[in-house]
């Protein structure tokens, strides 16, 4: 019998990529989303990419209510839970609005789980949880620091709790992702990453200001302690990001965790600085786009990559896609979203 698997927040931009790689790996899939920021056209794309009728639910999961509902209409053995208000800049602006949604909706997950007997748990978490290192790369041991932002703190409270509830609850397992900077679309540009509103995420901003829909991208400080001054990321492709996700399930449900709960470092093992990324898409998708430095954000830290040894070793994982070819895919996706030839 298939491994029946939940996605929550399956229509978002991790989400809708991590379906398609569970499907096309053998796995039943079930979206949950309340479609706060993704659409069902995401939806669409993954079915049409996979040939599967991948079922949707449109739910909240922070609606106990409503999500219960979905335990009793279908049998899951295994959850992945992506459902979260993820952008760091508006998270200093509304941290109510990121503790209730964050939180709420993994305490939701987790008591249903527990009274309904599902065992494994992927959750979505974030490098943001490291704050500003002191040593790079990070691994799994480096020291949580406080988080830089009220989005990156939720990632440490949830990470918190999913520790606590499985050493109360032995039967649970659990695997915290924690990803550094998800780029690109799909190979197939049927999904992308498309933000509702002002994007929080760099990609979507270079890839809007080369379509013309904004007028210029906006570079978020160049004093940082770097060698060009723009801060420095580790950007993984997120199919890549995607295929890490089946590789912890299997994991899980094949019984090969050496613990109740892990954690893996999720990135390219790579620091690319954001005006290098700029210059890289330009260069690769022979297109010029007009920028400008502007003071820093709220809530960025300065550099940070990931040292991915761990999972590269107990997962069987590695990030493949060269940073080329997933600039390629960002603006093959954009362009088809919005009819450019």
């Amino acid at each position: 019998m298939k491994e029946c698997v939940l996605v929550t927040g399956g229509a978002g931009f991790i989400g809708s990529h991590t379906a398609v790689e569970l499907v096309n790996a053998g796995y039943d899939v079930v979206i949950v989303d309340d479609l706060s920021n993704s659409d069902m056209n995401a939806v669409e794309g993954i079915r049409r990419i996979t040939g599967a009728d991948v079922p949707m639910e449109v739910v909240d999961c922070c609606d106990y209510h409503a999500m219960s509902e979905v335990f009793k209409k279908y049998n899951f053995n295994s959850i992945i839970h992506f459902a979260a208000s993820k952008a760091v800049g508006e998270s200093v602006v509304k941290p109510l609005l990121y503790y209730r949604n964050n939180i709420t909706s993994l305490l939701n997950v987790l008591e249903l789980m527990r009274d309904n007997g599902v065992d494994n748990l992927v959750f979505s978490s974030s490098c943001t949880v490291y704050g500003e290192p002191d040593v790079l790369p990070v691994t799994e041991q480096t020291p949580r620091k406080p988080a830089n932002s009220p989005y990156g703190n939720t990632k440490q409270i949830c990470e918190d709790i999913l520790r606590d509830t499985i050493a109360a609850h032995p039967q649970i397992k659990g695997i915290a992702l924690r990803y550094f900077n998800p780029i690109g679309a799909h190979p197939s540009a049927l999904i992308g990453e498309l933000p509702k509103g002002v994007p929080g995420n760099l990609v979507p901003f270079i890839t809007q200001t080369a379509a013309g829909l904004r007028e210029e991208l906006s570079v978020f400080g160049d004093d940082y302690n770097t060698p060009d001054g723009s801060a420095v990321r580790d950007y993984i492709d997120v199919t890549d990001l995607a295929k890490a996700h089946v590789a912890a399930m299997a994991r899980m449900t094949e019984g090969r965790s050496k613990s109740g709960y892990e954690i893996f470092n999720v990135g390219t093992g790579n620091g690319l600085s954001v005006l290098e990324l700029v210059n890289k898409f330009q260069e690769v998708n022979n297109l010029k786009i007009k920028y400008k430095i502007v003071g820093r954000r709220a809530g960025d830290i300065e550099k940070i990559w990931a040292d991915t040894s761990y999972a590269n070793k107990e997962l069987g994982w590695t990030a493949k896609v060269p940073i080329e070819e997933t600039l390629r895919s960002a603006w093959a996706w954009e362009k088809n979203i919005r009819n450019i030839e």
